[in-house]
């Protein structure tokens, strides 16, 4: 009995297994793909990934950072806009810098103010007053004189009418009131003569350190309204109204990285495509206004030929697509950059990546 058990027990695993690699042997019909990849237009060519830029003699967009830190309070433009150079974009919070400036300001002016009344010294009245000052001690001086010659001609007539105590009194009297006479007379030399030379000179450096450090400062204010660098079109706005920004930029929440506040392409007749050439490539392009590219909107069957406008000469690290700081492999990349005239029959937008064929020499 159980011998044909064990028989029955194979026969089933047998029968499962060749049940099994029948289902496992069938393929299954290949799905077709969301687009056709591009074919190479060229006998010979050389295949680049690239991406979307706006047109301009250097560089790539326009990315704008703020130069201070702030929260925004405003943003009058909006993404797709075109707007030309000085254009407000945003603007930031400035009430402490404000008034920061305007205390300079006041400062500046005080300062002046001081400057101006040194250089107009002698002041009328003071000088009046200085006058007058030296008309009664003239006068003092002159009555102790007269009293002086009095006593002295008292005491010629009849010496025991005048003490000796008394006629030395009057003789000091004399003495002091020429001392003061003489003090007076330089005060009023002083009065008259204005401000010293030294005081002016050291009053218009505190004049022109307040001045600067206004101009700074008003400097520093305009810093919170961030103007268009240049005509072209907001390509994006990655803060809002009550967003906090910084000179490293914007903080964004998906990549948790910091980004441009604002980014702006320069043209709008034309788009460029910077395409990047595998190292191991280079030798075989045909570098200068002969080279031949063109490039494929993914997801369509439309192809644009493309313009050469120059190379960056220098060799960089692939990080630009993958946005990897570090790979397995050190792919090195050559960037060219191309362009031609924005197309009327399909979107093409900076940032987008399109695929890149080049002629070889």
């Amino acid at each position: 009995m159980r011998p044909r058990i064990e028989l029955v027990l194979a026969f089933l695993g047998l029968t499962a297994g060749l049940i099994g690699a029948y289902i496992y042997g069938l393929h299954s019909a290949p799905q077709a793909p969301a687009f056709n990849p591009a074919a190479n237009p060229y006998a010979k060519g050389i295949y680049a990934e690239g991406i979307v830029e706006s047109y301009q003699n250097n560089g790539e967009n326009i990315n704008i950072y703020p130069e201070v830190a702030g929260t925004i309070v405003e943003v009058p433009v909006r993404e797709g806009q075109f707007v030309q150079r000085g254009t407000i974009l945003l603007r930031m919070d400035d009430s402490v810098q404000r008034a920061t400036a305007e205390q300079q300001k006041s400062q500046a002016e005080a300062a002046q103010a001081m400057l101006e009344e040194l250089r107009a010294e002698p002041r009328q009245e003071t000088f009046e007053v200085s006058k007058a000052q030296l008309t009664y001690a003239r006068a003092q001086l002159k009555n102790a004189e007269d009293e002086l010659q009095k006593q002295e001609t008292s005491y010629q007539l009849e010496p025991k009418s005048v003490s000796k105590f008394t006629l030395d009194d009057a003789i000091n009297a004399v003495k002091v009131a020429a001392a003061n006479l003489k003090v007076v007379e330089k005060q009023y030399d002083l009065t008259r003569a204005g401000a010293w030379i030294y005081d002016i000179r050291s009053q218009e450096k505190t004049c022109q350190a307040d001045e600067k450090a206004y101009l700074s400062s008003s400097a520093l204010l305009a810093k919170y309204t961030i103007k268009a660098p240049a005509d072209g079109t907001v390509l994006a706005i990655q803060a809002s109204v009550g967003s906090y920004v910084a000179p490293q930029g914007t903080y964004d929440t998906y990549t948790q990285g910091s980004d441009p506040v604002i980014v702006m392409g320069a043209s709008e007749e034309y788009v460029s495509v910077r395409g990047y050439i595998d190292e191991i490539l280079i030798h075989r392009l045909a570098l200068g206004p002969q080279m031949r590219a063109q490039m494929f909107i993914r997801g369509t069957n439309i192809s644009v030929p493309l313009e050469y406008v120059r190379v960056q000469p220098y060799v960089s690290p692939k990080i630009e697509l993958s946005n990897q700081r570090l790979e397995r492999v050190d792919v090195r990349v050559l960037p060219v950059i191309f362009r031609f005239a924005r197309p009327q029959n399909v979107g093409v937008y900076p940032g987008q990546l399109v695929d890149v064929y080049v002629a070889e020499k």
